[in-house]
């Protein structure tokens, strides 16, 4: 009898794989990789966030300022990402009390080899997801003060803040056992750990910074790398939500596609007001319609319907609009690149309409639908209560933080360095040389 080659075996098991179909989802305890591939690609695009956050900013800043709030944003990369793998993570998701997590995880202790509950994800590739959302966190608070921060200083409020303040909430809201978790409050990808946290950050450090030499004098440098950089942000945003459903499917795709309606209807809302205020639609303005309205789907993203995504977009586009051009002309608050409006207020709306619009259609897994959806209050009060104690807890600790600083070095550059330009005179550098 003549014997096949051993070669033929592989290519006979290949054939009857294909021939089969898609294979199941891995069992618990073992490797999904439709499921690895999507976090890990979702985490690629949400570090692609932080760049694009830089280059946001940087187009808003006078051109002597472009290299130093590049270099702010950026910094968060190594930074945060080392503080991250040593014990952030540890303090986020170890179990300890619903405050904060314990060190049981520093260095990544005790990951190697398992997989994140039943989705067949190493937690290696969830803890460099979740890495991601750590880092651009704090980096959204250097919008507030742009063009006027030490580098030194900065760089220990970004070590400092996101260690007291960002690791305590992501544990209230994500961890085991969190308080906020407990309550009931949902947060989908977001709202309350990076938005609320940050945007009313940026508000306390606006007002400790002060207003900048020549305030009045600020126009965007590069409208284009404004836009590159809104680009870069909603494009990384899909990663940021859809892929805060962890596993590839269903939820992944409705929260993927309430986050183009978040960026699209955020962006057009913000530019018809401005229309309508000025005569003239803004480019500027229809930017940051797009992140406002981005922030205010992440809470919802994979909670609410589409059309309530419409609602909720619309909303922020504008009120956050409003709220930022009230904060420019009546108010002293020099929040340099409307941090406060675009994330504070954007992700509380977002956060409060959660709970009005959440539903088990899209989410199986909610306990309580929203109040609209079900007659039910206990989710609306619940995200309510969490998002004033997340925003009252940031403004009292970035408070704290900013002030214990500025006892060893000052926070703030000199009236000369900030007429020079931070670039020059903090870094050495020039963003353009021109002939």
């Amino acid at each position: 009898m003549t014997k096949h080659p051993r070669p033929l075996i592989p290519l006979l098991s290949l054939g009857l794989a294909l021939l089969a179909g898609p294979t199941l989802a891995a069992a618990p305890g073992e490797i999904d990789s439709g499921n690895t591939s999507w976090l890990l690609i979702s985490a690629a695009l949400v570090m692609l966030m932080t760049p694009g956050l830089a280059f946001f900013y940087a187009g808003m800043v006078n051109h002597k300022n472009v290299v130093s709030t590049l270099l702010q944003n950026f910094i968060a990369l190594p930074l945060i990402g080392l503080l991250w793998i040593i014990f952030g993570y540890s303090l986020v998701f170890t179990e300890n009390s619903g405050f904060i997590g314990g060190l049981d995880n520093v260095f990544l202790r005790g990951l190697t080899g398992q997989t994140y509950t039943d989705t067949g994800v190493p937690m290696l590739a969830f803890m460099a997801f979740q890495m991601m959302f750590a880092i651009i966190t704090p980096a959204l608070m250097t919008g507030s003060i742009a063009e006027r921060v030490n580098f030194k200083a900065w760089l220990v409020i970004l070590a400092l803040w996101s260690i007291t303040v960002y690791a305590p909430v992501a544990h209230w809201v994500w961890g085991p056992g969190g308080w906020i978790a407990t309550l009931g409050g949902l947060d989908f990808a977001g709202g309350l750990v990076v938005h609320i946290t940050a945007g009313f950050s940026g508000l306390v450090a606006a007002l400790l910074f002060g207003r900048r030499v020549n305030k009045d004098q600020a126009l965007p440098n590069d409208i284009p790398m404004i836009m590159l950089g809104t680009a870069m942000l909603w494009f990384g945003w899909f990663g940021f939500n859809a892929g805060s459903a962890i596993s590839s499917g269903f939820l992944a795709s409705h929260a993927f596609v309430t986050t183009f309606i978040g960026g699209a209807m955020g962006g057009f809302s913000w530019m018809l007001v401005d229309w309508l205020r000025s005569g003239k639609p803004s480019a500027v303005g229809a930017s940051c319609g797009i992140v406002a309205g981005l922030v205010a789907i992440t809470p919802a993203a994979g909670y609410v319907t589409i059309e309530a995504a419409f609602i909720i977009a619309a909303v922020a586009g504008v009120a956050c609009s409003v709220i930022a051009h009230v904060v420019k002309k009546i108010s002293h608050l020099d929040d340099a690149l409307d941090v406060f409006a675009c994330h504070g207020i954007g992700s509380l709306i977002g956060a409060v309409m959660t709970g009005v619009f959440a539903s088990k259609a899209v989410n199986p897994g909610i306990a309580v639908e929203g109040v609209l959806v079900s007659g039910e209050t206990a989710l609306f009060q619940a995200n309510l209560v969490a998002a004033i104690a997340v925003a009252g807890f940031s403004m009292v600790a970035t408070f704290i933080i900013i002030k214990l600083v500025n006892i060893f070095t000052p926070i703030r550059v000199s009236d000369e360095h900030e007429n020079k330009g931070l670039d020059t005179s903090l870094h050495g550098e020039i963003a353009k040389i021109h002939a």
